[in-house]
């Protein structure tokens, strides 16, 4: 009875590193010898068409070419969309494409206050943009849609150009606190 315990505990241990080299072995072979990938596919046969009443409505149709797969692609994936591309284009804030760099790219909705200081020449806020790009700005310097108005030691206010829904220019202003209270919006 021991002897048979014995024995199959041998033949159990004995599958088991055969199955373990099994898969190492097909593995490193696998590495060794990569598939090409719908090789083995056969194109599908065009389905058959009834006979069109018109045969010259149907000749365009029939003469246009396929469209070509890039080069190092198989046909079979010439039309199939890329995966990591997003499936719908993200616009930069506010909707606008591309915005001028530096200070003058600065939007008065999207701006952070990220401190301010007092220096001999007057005020100067650090600011940063959603980028978390940082900026120094004075009072009077323009942004993309407004201008800095006044910069104080808890925060700056900025004035706003804007448009309504009909086109009618508005002027807003906006004040940004280094510290938002309860119920404020950075």
């Amino acid at each position: 009875m021991v002897n048979m315990m014995n024995l199959a505990k041998r033949c159990t241990k004995l599958f088991a590193i055969l199955a373990i080299s099994l898969c190492l072995v097909s593995g490193a072979w696998a590495q060794a010898h990569p598939a090409k990938k719908h090789a083995h596919r056969a194109k599908p046969a065009p389905a058959p068409s009834a006979p069109a009443a018109n045969p010259a409505a149907t000749a365009p149709a029939a003469t246009a070419p396929a469209p070509a797969a890039p080069e190092g692609l198989p046909e079979s994936t010439a039309n199939k969309r890329d995966p990591f591309m997003p499936l719908l284009e993200e616009k930069k804030a506010g909707g606008m494409g591309h915005l001028p760099p530096g200070k003058a790219g600065l939007m008065v909705s999207t701006v952070h206050v990220d401190g301010t200081v007092q220096s001999p020449d007057g005020m100067i806020a650090v600011v940063s943009n959603p980028e978390r790009r940082v900026y120094f700005i004075r009072e009077g310097d323009q942004l993309y849609d407004g201008e800095v108005e006044k910069i104080g030691l808890d925060g700056v206010t900025f004035r706003e150009n804007s448009k309504d829904a009909f086109g009618k220019p508005i002027e807003r202003t906006v004040t940004k606190r280094l510290y938002a209270s309860a119920g404020e919006e950075q």
